[in-house]
């Protein structure tokens, strides 16, 4: 990975107007795009469950005292929808080792251009003096989430706030390069979602509304 963030820094000198930060938005674009294929099978599974929630609970609340026969009916309501529950977590299982690998190498990269700048960022090598970028983390982190929530339950409000301020957090110590990758990610994520999500409702985030 700090290779590839190497490769994408001698581009942006190649085209002269060389930059880390330019850099690592390139690199992050890339990665995405990548894992595409493996983001669009999980936003699938995803909708999918989503869309049969309302199912779901009936059988949940007809069936509440018989464990046995529920979950009898739940596997037959999932074979004939389609749905494995469990599909959306292997893409994700996929994916955590790129996520692993991009979080060190740029935590650790080690800039030949010193101070390397960044719009008002001096330094991307230490923390956003200006709080920008936390700001953004947590920002972006938030509609992330409020896109794939489905149900509003006190368990999923909680989460809705305690994730976005733990992100923004943990970013007012991190490299701002870090998190500069952490808010492209999420933003191009944001998109690719809503590219996914534009044309097909999900029923339980209409209830939910």
């Amino acid at each position: 990975m700090q290779s590839a963030l190497t490769f994408f820094y001698n581009l942006t000198v190649g085209a002269g107007i060389a930059n880390y930060g330019l850099a690592i938005i390139l690199l992050t674009i890339a990665i995405k795009l990548v894992l595409y294929p493996l983001t669009v099978k999980q936003v699938k599974s995803m909708k999918a469950m989503q869309d049969i929630q309302p199912k779901m609970k009936e059988l949940q609340e007809k069936y509440k005292g018989n464990p046995e026969k529920l979950n009898k009916e739940l596997a037959s309501l999932y074979k004939e929808a389609g749905v494995n529950p469990l599909a959306g977590c292997l893409p994700l299982l996929v994916q955590m080792p790129f996520l692993i690998a991009i979080f060190f190498a740029i935590r650790d990269y080690q800039y030949a251009q010193q101070p390397p700048s960044f719009l008002w960022m001096k330094d991307l090598a230490q923390p956003d003096p200006t709080y920008i970028l936390p700001v953004l983390s947590a920002v972006t982190t938030y509609i992330q989430q409020k896109q794939t929530t489905s149900e509003m339950t006190q368990q999923a409000k909680m989460m809705m706030i305690f994730m976005p301020l733990f992100i923004g957090y943990i970013s007012l110590t991190f490299p701002g390069g870090l998190v500069l990758y952490w808010v492209v990610s999420n933003i191009f994520q944001i998109a690719q979602q809503w590219f996914m999500y534009r044309n097909t409702p999900v029923v339980g985030r209409e209830e939910a509304r």
